[in-house]
């Protein structure tokens, strides 16, 4: 396992998601809701950043290696899972969006998985579909953590309708996954 920058800010996001969750279990008098909410809502939009700089620091720093290909996305999925669940706990998010999204994350998680296996990877590469729907959840999720108006801004109602769209995109996007590796699985179940 190579410890590099990029690996480095990986292994920090993941580290992150218990005291993330953590913080909604600390007691009252120890921290407001307020608080709680502007912590939570700090640290996931600090794990997405560093999810955008692992990735170009790899690359520009020529770091990139298979176990840190490996690490990121689960450490992506990971914290976004935690952040979900952490929503529904709240009640500022409906438990089948949340499933919705994250049995699409399992599912074609598998199937690339699978892919690979067949060596056929590049037929589910992450689409543009794919990145318009992760930009979605991503600041929808900030949104529905802060939960707190901004004068007259209202992140809940923002934040629900982004996360809608990424339930609709990534139902859409699992189906393009699904059709491109529909003839795949066809082709190697005989």
């Amino acid at each position: 396992m190579p410890m590099n920058l990029p690996n480095l800010l990986t292994w920090l996001r993941i580290l992150a998601i218990p005291l993330f969750v953590g913080i909604y279990y600390l007691p009252p008098d120890w921290l407001s809701p307020f608080a709680k909410n502007l912590i939570a809502t700090i640290i996931f939009t600090g794990a997405a950043i560093t999810d955008w700089l692992d990735g170009y620091l790899a690359r520009t720093l020529n770091q990139m290696s298979a176990f840190g290909a490996f690490l990121d996305p689960v450490a992506d999925k990971l914290m976004v899972t935690a952040a979900l669940i952490v929503l529904v706990y709240l009640e500022r998010l409906d438990a089948p969006i949340a499933l919705i999204i994250i049995g699409r994350e399992i599912t074609v998680s598998a199937l690339r998985e699978w892919m690979a296996q067949i060596g056929k990877a590049k037929s589910v590469a992450v689409s543009f579909l794919g990145k318009i729907k992760t930009a979605s959840q991503m600041i929808a999720i900030p949104l529905l953590l802060y939960h707190e108006k901004i004068g007259q801004f209202d992140p809940q109602v923002i934040g629900t309708w982004l996360i809608y769209l990424a339930a609709f995109l990534t139902l859409w996007s699992m189906i393009y996954y699904l059709k491109a590796a529909i003839p795949q699985a066809i082709k190697h179940s005989s």
